[in-house]
C-alpha cells in the first residue's frame, strides 16, 4: 500500500469515534433493519454528532465489523456501501466476512462482496462510495471490477482514499470477455422460468434478478426461517470468475446481517433455484451448508427458461 498514490491526501484521518455503548445502540438499530442505515438515520446522526457524512461513515465500520463470523481467521473486517435508490437517496449498506469452517477457504464471504450485495439485492442503483475496516485484497478488487461505477466510486478506508483503478491497474473487467453489461447494469431480462408447480414468485423473481453474463445459469437461494422472514441471495458472476458469489452465500450473508445464525433453531428450509441445464451451484451449496449440522436438507429446483412473450 506504502508504493501506492492515494486519489486523495493521506493526511484526512477519521478523528471522530462512536463509543462501545453507542456502538453497541447502532449495531441492535442496523441488525433491525437487516444491514442498512437509510437517509433518515444517516441525516439524524450527522445532526446529533455534529459530523459530515463521511465522518460518520467510517465511525461505522466498527459496527459493520461486528456482523462478521469468523471461526477460521478470527479476523473481523467490516464494509459499508454508500449507495442511492431509484429515488436518488442515500443508504449505507453494512456488510461483513463470513467463513465456513472446516470448508475450503475459497468459500468465504468477503466484507466488500457482502456490502455490495447487501446494496445490490435491496435496490441500489449507484454506488458512489466504499468504506472498508482494512485494505481490500486482490480477490475483492477484482469483484468491484465488475461494477458499473467501478471507474467512478471512492474506496475509503479509515485514513486513506483511493480509486479502485489506484488498486487494480491494468484491470481485467467484462469488456476483455465482449460483456457491456455489469453487475448494478444488467442486460435487460427478456426470459421468464416455466413454472409447472407453486413456487414462490419473489425466489423466482430474485432468480431471474442475478447477474450471470457468463454461465446464464439464472439462480437464487431462499432460507425461510422460524420466526425470521426469509432471506434472499442472487448469483453474481465475475469475469475472472473465482470472485463470483454463489446465491447461497448471498443469501447467508443477509442472514448475519440481520444478526441471525444459521442453525436448526432458526433456518426452516433452504431452497436453491437454477436454470435446468445450466445450474452450476448445487454441489458448491451442498460444500457451504456442510459447515453446518442439523440444518434441513437443500431442496434443489431445476426449471427451463424461455424468452419472456411479447
Amino acid at each position: 500500500m506504502s508504493s501506492l498514490t492515494p486519489s486523495v491526501s493521506t493526511q484526512t484521518s477519521c478523528v471522530f469515534s462512536f463509543s462501545e455503548k453507542q456502538q453497541q445502540q447502532l449495531y441492535l438499530h442496523v441488525k433491525q433493519h437487516k444491514g442498512i442505515l437509510n437517509t433518515a438515520d444517516i441525516t439524524a446522526l450527522c445532526a446529533q454528532y455534529k459530523q459530515p457524512v463521511e465522518v460518520i461513515l467510517r465511525a461505522c465500520l466498527p459496527i459493520a465489523a461486528k456482523f462478521a463470523v469468523v471461526p477460521i481467521s478470527h479476523f473481523f473486517v467490516g464494509a459499508i456501501v454508500v449507495g442511492y435508490d431509484k429515488h436518488g437517496e442515500q443508504h449505507f449498506y453494512f456488510g461483513a466476512n463470513v467463513e465456513f469452517a472446516q470448508q475450503a477457504l475459497s468459500l468465504v464471504v468477503h466484507a466488500e462482496q457482502s456490502a455490495i450485495n447487501n446494496a445490490w439485492l435491496n435496490g441500489a442503483k449507484k454506488i458512489a462510495k466504499i468504506a472498508i475496516s482494512d485494505a481490500p485484497c486482490g480477490y475483492c478488487r477484482q469483484f468491484m471490477n465488475e461494477l458499473a461505477d467501478a471507474q467512478s466510486f471512492d474506496i475509503l478506508l479509515p485514513q486513506q482514499q483511493f480509486k479502485l483503478a489506484d488498486l487494480l491497474p491494468h484491470s481485467f473487467g467484462p469488456q476483455d470477455l465482449g460483456n457491456s453489461y455489469s453487475l448494478f447494469n444488467p442486460a435487460p431480462q427478456q426470459h421468464e422460468f416455466v413454472v409447472t408447480d407453486e413456487l414462490d414468485k419473489t425466489l423466482l423473481s430474485y432468480a431471474l434478478a442475478a447477474y450471470v453474463p457468463y454461465s446464464e445459469n439464472y439462480s437464487a437461494v431462499k432460507i425461510s426461517t422460524f420466526e425470521n422472514g426469509n432471506f434472499y441471495g442472487c448469483y453474481a458472476e465475475n469475469a475472472a470468475y473465482s470472485p463470483s458469489l454463489s446465491p447461497l452465500q448471498s443469501a447467508v450473508s443477509q442472514l448475519h446481517l440481520a444478526g441471525l445464525a444459521m442453525t436448526k433453531d432458526v433456518v426452516k428450509g433452504i431452497e436453491l433455484l437454477q436454470t435446468q441445464g445450466k445450474g452450476n451451484q448445487l454441489s458448491v451449496s451442498q460444500a457451504v451448508l456442510a459447515s453446518y449440522t442439523d440444518l434441513p436438507v437443500l431442496q434443489s429446483i431445476s426449471l427451463n427458461i424461455k424468452p419472456t412473450a411479447v
